[in-house]
């Protein structure tokens, strides 16, 4: 009797954990806020929402960020005011078309980026090609695209900056436990007057169910931009994420 519900136990156990990793959709959503005042007067606010649909023959990822920042600014006379020093937003979806081996797959990429104090008023690519999924198991993920597109941009002078390029991303997965993940984001737009590249790392702990404590370091490039404005932007920060499915 007791081996009868030892077996059962497991069962039940390995049923409801498979359950769980087959959500056919999930999606997170992402909030810091820093506030300050006193003798330094700043705000900052990051959000983030990311969406995963999970289909027999797609799967599908959305993803829309955004960050904005004001701080206490000295002018020239020694007076000061409040001005925004960071304005930013980014939308991004990519579908993945399954082929007869599910982790062979035909992707398409869009995204979209409005970043204020950049060298440029907007920058979007569109890519498909060829996505693969090399591993996923219990403990780790791994997958990668690459494949031709186009981007679209327009300088801050007001000039058109589109070119073909050739994109490529990774993503990798690490659950060093049950209750913290380790997680690093690349992706790289080769263009012929300009490449855009992006890594984000992020280390998550569970708070409960639904909560979870992120910490992230995110890197953002590009090589060709005006005198004034600085190649490389990073950004560090703690946020709570929120599970909503």
């Amino acid at each position: 009797m007791k081996k009868t519900l030892v077996v059962a136990g497991i069962l039940l156990t390995g049923n409801a954990f498979a359950q769980e990793e087959v959500k056919p959709f999930t999606m997170d959503g992402e909030f810091g806020f820093i506030a300050t005042s006193g003798n330094t007067e700043t705000t900052s606010i990051k959000a983030k929402l990311a969406a995963h649909h999970e289909l027999e023959q797609w799967s599908n990822d959305f993803l829309i960020e955004g960050l904005y920042k004001k701080d206490d600014v000295t002018l020239a006379d020694g007076s000061s005011e409040s001005q925004t020093t960071a304005q930013k937003y980014f939308l991004s979806g990519q579908g993945n078309y399954k082929l007869a081996n599910p982790d062979h797959r035909l992707f398409a990429f869009a995204s979209y980026e409005d970043d204020r104090f950049s060298s440029f008023n907007y920058q979007s690519t569109v890519a498909a090609g060829w996505s693969q999924k090399l591993w996923d198991n219990e403990t780790t993920k791994f997958e990668y695209s690459v494949g031709p597109g186009y981007s679209f941009a327009e300088t801050a002078e007001g000039e058109d900056a589109d070119s073909f390029i050739v994109r490529g991303a990774l993503g990798f997965n690490w659950k060093i436990s049950d209750t913290a993940t380790f997680k690093q984001i690349m992706s790289t737009e080769v263009g012929e007057d300009n490449t855009k590249s992006k890594s984000e790392t992020s280390l998550s702990a569970k708070i409960n169910s639904s909560l979870s404590m992120k910490l992230s370091l995110t890197f953002d490039h590009n090589s060709n931009v005006t005198e004034d404005t600085e190649k490389l932007d990073t950004q560090t920060a703690a946020t709570i994420v929120y599970t909503f499915f």
